[in-house]
């Protein structure tokens, strides 16, 4: 059984701190996950972010506002791991309801998170939100499929979003998230979820744009020296008022790296216009110097339509 232990789209989410805002043709971008706006006419989203706020600090969203299931690639039978649900603009949910394929049920806490004892068995079980479609599976091992008592990094993505959250696999990290130490270029990650086999981290918020060092340590035991590029997605659009029939081009600015990258762009508002190419669309950016991708769309009525443009990740370095 799971013994609870305890429990980018452009917004303006009023009670809740901005993390950075950058202007574009009189247009705010924030660092938010990418759902749904509509700022005279564009959104674009940088990647999924999530943000934190202290409960003594912030008002968590209710429970019933849990959309997304994060939860640690793997775990170990009989052993500590955190598991996090967040909310259609990326914020931690406290009191969401999570529950397992095996009968199990945990509730988030006043973080947003979860810590949980794994069930004994090993093998596949999934994990839902309650009251929401869609499950995430998660795989629970034997204990002797992990015996390294050091830090070991497996994988760890080449290229990551600034703004999104990524997966670190190997061995030697503790199951209760706040235990992980992980800085990167000397600031503190933010651990969403976590196993003894697989950590989901976010970005320190000012983090910027270029290869970073990231350095993991757990109970005193200290992982590998390990590096990753980190991009920043930037926007050049019109935002004037779209018409029915007119064609509009997005161009999206790639920060960070002079290699190609994979974008998603999602329409939001099919009504309002048509993404050309396909819904959802992918692109690779064309890399080098002037790292930059392009997409279309084309007018249906008048409104404000709402694109939302996310890095899809890198293939994992393995070490």
């Amino acid at each position: 059984m799971l013994h609870s232990s305890r429990s980018f789209l452009f917004s303006r989410l009023s009670g809740f701190r901005r993390i950075t805002r950058l202007d574009y043709n009189h247009l705010m971008l924030l660092r938010r996950p990418p759902y749904q706006c509509a700022l005279r006419g564009f959104c674009l989203a940088t990647a999924f972010l999530l943000l934190f706020f202290s409960a003594s600090a912030q008002k968590l969203p209710s429970s019933s506002a849990g959309r997304t299931l994060v939860l640690p690639r793997t775990i170990i039978s009989g052993d500590r791991a955190t598991l996090a649900v967040l909310d259609a603009s990326g914020r931690l949910t406290s009191g969401a309801v999570v529950n397992f394929s095996n009968g199990d049920r945990l509730t988030t806490d006043a973080t947003g998170r979860a810590s949980f004892v794994a069930p004994l068995n090993p093998g596949v079980i999934q994990g839902s939100i309650a009251g929401r479609a869609g499950r995430t599976p998660i795989t629970i091992l034997a204990p002797s499929e992990t015996t390294a008592h050091s830090i070991h990094v497996d994988s760890i993505p080449q290229i990551a979003s600034i703004t999104d959250r990524f997966e670190i696999t190997g061995q030697g990290f503790c199951g209760d998230a706040d235990a992980n130490q992980i800085t990167i270029s000397g600031g503190a990650a933010f651990v969403l979820a976590s196993s003894r086999t697989s950590l989901v981290v976010l970005p320190p918020a000012d983090l910027q744009p270029g290869r970073a060092s990231v350095d993991i340590s757990c109970a005193k035991r200290y992982g590998p020296p390990l590096e990753v590029v980190f991009v920043a997605l930037g926007l050049e659009a019109d935002s004037s008022p779209l018409a029915p029939g007119v064609h509009r081009q997005l161009t999206v600015h790639v920060r960070g790296t002079r290699d190609k990258v994979t974008l998603e762009a999602r329409n939001l508002a099919p009504d309002i216009a048509e993404l050309t190419g396909g819904n959802p669309l992918q692109s690779s950016s064309s890399g080098g110097w002037e790292n930059v991708a392009h997409f279309e769309i084309v007018g249906r009525k008048r409104g404000s339509f709402q694109i939302s443009i996310r890095m899809l990740p890198s293939t994992p370095r393995p070490h």
